[in-house]
């Protein structure tokens, strides 16, 4: 019968949950908006149809530990490292800057003893990791500065639910040893060493021998197990589940298999995480809220202003420029999942009155559901910051040593905004070319490490005007995006084609939606990289099945045109020319398909003369499905047939190209016999 009672309460709750965000789905609300109402509407406040909610909060906290599994799986201990300065600098800032302020706020505004104003700040200070990171993870920003900022301030969050579990005692008044207190953080740390360490010896080794049986199923079951493993052993030493599971995940990522066991964890996770939040939404009591709206409404409020305030003057504070600190605020201004755990502790201890912690619950849920508002508000936010005098003045270049002077006497170059992967290879190629160009970027130890290789390299926000200016917009020939923010790619765009009309914009985008937009703004060109990657393996395939060389260019080009809005499909030969020999290993083949218009079409194989004149020799000719081996000099190529070249690399090259443009150097016009020589 329990069985029964289970499946028929997941049964509704996956039933109300699709109507749900399928219905604001239609409105461009995002799906963790809406697990949270329908968790409403499930909940005991309005219809009360789920009979035991204690078993799909079980559920729903698997659903978080594998949420925060497949987001470690995103990083790496080399990643972690670099977000050092931001965990224990600015997540120590958060912190204890959103504590102190919420305890002074508490004593002032609502005489709570010190005790409860404390542990106040205790539960404001924490922000929703789950949350957060779907959301970043969704809009692609995840390695964005403000993604990553965001990411180090959560980490450090979740390291602090240990320390303020063990204070709660101390803060009620009921005791809490001192050296109790330190023997706990000890023994976390050394935990947390102890996993790290088995992410270079230990786990690697593990996965081989797993991975050597091919049994998929082994695969799954050792992901769950190191997963959930993991995240038990760091709530037995007193950590969080979410941080145990985000340490599982930064282990995997440091071996081959990360991307495999993203695809098979994933399903597992996308399902169960919507139980978390569905679980959440049934903990608000409606009835409360409605007898307590102005209350609520005004702590909201406050909660958000203080704690976007904090955390933007913490993540300045470390360096991180002013519109990526603003994104991080507005992103982090929530209240946690992990506060209900300590809300719960709390009650049991005094700290916090039944009246209160449903007021608390309201709180909460309200601003989980303002995040994903508030994260897209963000960026225009942060644009009309820098029309304020003071704030324009707070988000200066904090790094003088890559404030060098901008290129002064600069013309018809190439501006390129953003370092990775892209830019670097732009750059590199722009240099070999002798094409002068600037690259910008908003990394200060990027820009550093790469004005030491000599790189013209100038630390910036490409998205504020004067800093274009001063890279000589207005003469440059080329721009060149290349950032992982969508949202500043947009306005830079839009900015470079107001100040430059004659300006070739280049932009590169990760996803295929955002390609009308940019265009609309302005970009000549547009190159989503998840579309170009399928250009690349489209081309690889055909070239491995010998479809002609410019029938692949064709492809690439017809798939390119338009903005990438369909495939046009053209008329190919349906099987592989010929299969490699092993003894042609060594030399290069490629085909070529003569299509309606050829300049050869209607020549000898003697009258072309490839072989005296390019090196490269035609081999075979296939004509309407019939396969012409070793052709003699006299064979008259038609439209249509498929010649196969073999030769030297350069050989088959420079043959194609003959063959493309019809430049046939010495053509023997005698040679064509009784084929009357075409026009």
């Amino acid at each position: 019968m329990a069985e029964f009672v289970f499946l028929k309460a997941l049964v509704i709750i996956f039933g109300v949950s699709a109507v749900v965000v399928f219905l604001l789905g239609k409105l461009k609300v995002p799906s963790v908006v809406g697990f949270l109402l329908a968790g409403v509407i499930l909940g005991p406040s309005v219809l009360d149809l789920v009979d035991d909610p204690q078993a799909i909060q079980l559920l729903a906290e698997i659903g978080v530990v594998l949420l925060l599994f497949t987001i470690g799986l995103e990083f790496s201990l080399k990643n972690l490292l670099n977000l050092r300065a931001i965990v224990f600098g600015g997540g120590l800032l958060q912190v204890f800057m959103t504590i102190a302020a919420v305890a002074l706020v508490s004593r002032l505004f609502y005489r709570h003893g010190t005790g409860t104003a404390v542990f106040n700040g205790f539960l404001v200070s924490l922000s929703s990791t789950a949350i957060v990171m779907k959301i970043l993870f969704d809009r692609g920003e995840v390695h964005t500065s403000h993604g990553r900022a965001s990411m180090g301030i959560l980490i450090f969050q979740d390291l602090c639910v240990v320390p303020m579990m063990l204070l709660m005692p101390a803060l009620a008044g009921k005791g809490g040893e001192a050296g109790d207190i330190a023997v706990t953080l000890l023994k976390a740390t050394l935990m947390v060493i102890a996993i790290l360490l088995a992410a270079q010896w230990v786990i690697p080794r593990i996965l081989h021998q797993v991975v050597s049986l091919r049994i998929r199923e082994l695969f799954v079951i050792t992901l769950i197990l190191l997963s959930l493993g993991t995240a038990l052993i760091t709530a037995h030493f007193g950590l969080s589940l979410a941080l145990g599971a985000f340490l599982a995940g930064v282990i995997i990522s440091e071996s081959e298999y990360s991307s495999q066991a993203m695809a098979d964890i994933l399903p597992f996770k996308e399902s169960l995480t919507g139980l978390f939040f569905v679980s959440i939404g049934m903990l608000m009591n409606l009835g409360m809220f409605r007898a307590n709206m102005a209350r609520v409404v005004m702590v909201v409020g406050a909660i958000l202003v203080v704690k976007a305030a904090v955390t933007f003057l913490a993540t300045l504070a470390v360096r991180l420029p002013l519109r990526e600190a603003m994104k991080a605020a507005f992103s982090l201004a929530q209240i946690g999942e992990f506060s209900f755990v300590l809300a719960v502790a709390g009650k049991g201890f005094g700290l916090v009155s039944e009246r209160d912690y449903q007021i608390f619950l309201s709180v909460s849920i309200l601003t989980m559901v303002l995040t994903p508002l508030l994260i897209k508000l963000s960026a225009p936010a942060s644009a009309l910051l820098f029309s304020v005098p003071f704030f324009r003045y707070l988000g200066r270049d904090f790094a003088s040593a890559e404030n060098a002077r901008y290129p002064g006497k600069m013309n018809d170059h190439v501006i390129i905004i953003g370092y990775g992967v892209n830019g670097r290879n732009v750059s590199r190629v722009l240099k070999e070319s002798g094409i002068p160009y600037a690259v910008l970027d908003f990394n200060s130890d990027t820009v550093r490490k790469a004005k030491r290789q000599k790189e013209p390299i100038y630390y910036g926000d490409g998205t504020r005007v004067e800093i274009l200016q001063k890279l000589r917009l207005q003469q440059a020939q080329v721009l060149v995006i290349a950032i992982s923010d969508p949202a500043a790619t947009r306005r830079i765009t839009q900015i470079a084609r107001k100040e430059n009309p004659h300006l070739h914009i280049i932009v590169r985008t990760r996803y295929l939606s955002e390609v009308e937009d940019l265009n609309k703004l302005g970009a000549n060109e547009v190159i989503p990289e998840e579309f170009e990657t399928s250009v690349e393996i489209f081309s690889r395939v055909l070239h491995h099945f010998h479809v002609p060389i410019n029938v692949i260019s064709d492809h690439v080009e017809n798939v390119r045109s338009d903005s990438y809005s369909m495939l046009r499909r053209l008329q190919l030969p349906r099987k592989p020319l010929a299969e490699r020999h092993a003894l042609l290993s060594d030399i290069e083949t490629e085909v070529y398909l003569l299509k309606p218009g050829s300049k050869a079409d209607g020549y000898t194989l003697k009258g072309l003369d490839l072989r005296a004149n390019t090196g490269a020799t035609i081999i075979a000719v296939q004509r309407k499905g019939r396969m012409y081996e070793n052709p003699p000099p006299d064979f008259v190529l038609r439209k249509g047939d498929a010649l196969l070249l073999i030769g030297k690399k350069n050989e088959v090259r420079q043959a194609v190209a003959c063959l493309e443009t019809g430049s046939f150097c010495l053509i023997d016009s005698t040679a064509l016999g009784k084929e009357e020589k075409p026009t």
